[in-house]
């Protein structure tokens, strides 16, 4: 029997530690730890991989501290549009979906056409209406927005009036949240789910849905979630590149997720940054912004959470 493990992210590029008060740090780590004890709880009790990053994820989504579900980003229209998956790495099966306006938690309906087989991705309006023939739980659109969404939809729109958008903090632009799980049968899972980028035009589709991008998981070898500029994830789909330099070169993960992050991405000065775990149980999380939503439970039950460069662990 595997000793389970599972990690997760709520998004890289997190606001300076100035900009948010210790209750909002504090109420960020508290979601990161709820969001791992769901996960965790699950595998414990014998579920899978897949079982737990869906637990995991939904916790997310249902926080106002992250860009996903309750709290997504805003698009140019002032409308959210919403991106999810989730990958079995026993058969790599996968479902996810794209472009939804209406699903309360979108992974629930990547998990959906994932367990229907196929098609492995729906988008639109299809995607929301295949959800609510599912049973799940549809919302107004108000649900996803909240004040913080609000500003930096605004911020961002002032800055592009003034032509200074690189000016932008990687926390006004982007955030995603994912997870990866390995089971106690030695299976993989990951999932990923996102609003996409504050002021993104209407209609982008970034990695966070995109098997092999944002979202990977291949039993024996590793699972992996992505966060950032996910034109980039998509152009060297980092989550199957990570994997194939693990299975083709022998790398270790570490080394084969810092390679993908601090040097294939490197050139394009965007931020980046993972969560994925291996065969062996092993946990990475390199990014290379100012800090990155994480955390995990590895394999003799320690949790630990972290921002910025700091990782604290915190006793179950």
């Amino acid at each position: 029997m595997t000793r389970p493990v599972i990690a997760i992210h709520g998004g890289c590029g997190v606001m300076a530690k100035l900009d948010l008060s210790g209750a909002d740090w504090a109420d960020a780590r508290h979601g990161l730890g709820e969001a791992l004890l769901a996960g965790w709880r699950t595998l414990n009790e014998g579920g899978s991989a897949v079982d737990a990053v869906e637990a995991a994820i939904v916790i997310m989504e249902d926080s106002p501290q992250f860009n996903a579900g309750h709290g997504a980003a805003l698009n140019a229209g002032g409308i959210h549009e919403l991106d999810a998956s989730i990958m079995r790495g026993a058969d790599l099966g996968a479902g996810a979906v794209t472009l939804v306006r209406r699903i309360r938690n979108p992974i629930r309906a990547a998990r959906a056409l994932l367990e229907q087989g196929s098609p492995v991705m729906l988008g639109g309006p299809e995607a929301d209406n295949f959800a609510a023939r599912s049973g799940l739980d549809m919302v107004e659109q108000s649900y996803f927005t909240t004040e913080r969404r609000v500003a930096s939809l605004a911020s961002l729109k002032a800055k592009a009036l003034e032509g200074t958008l690189k000016s932008a903090s990687e926390a006004e632009k982007h955030g995603t949240v994912g997870a990866v799980a390995l089971d106690i049968a030695g299976h993989l899972a990951a999932g990923t789910s996102t609003g996409g980028y504050n002021n993104k035009p209407e209609g982008r589709i970034g990695d966070s849905p995109i098997i092999g991008a944002g979202t990977y998981a291949r039993d024996g070898v590793c699972a992996v979630s992505g966060t950032g500029a996910g034109e980039f994830f998509i152009r060297h789909a980092v989550g199957h590149e990570i994997a194939s330099r693990i299975a083709y070169l022998g790398e270790s993960l570490a080394a084969a997720a810092a390679y993908v992050i601090k040097s294939d991405l490197a050139s394009y000065g965007i931020g980046a940054g993972i969560v994925a775990v291996d065969a062996q149980g092993n946990i990475t999380a390199p990014f290379n912004t100012d800090g990155m939503f994480r955390g995990w439970i590895d394999a003799d039950g320690n949790l630990f959470v972290g921002t910025h460069a700091d990782v604290s662990s915190v006793l179950l």
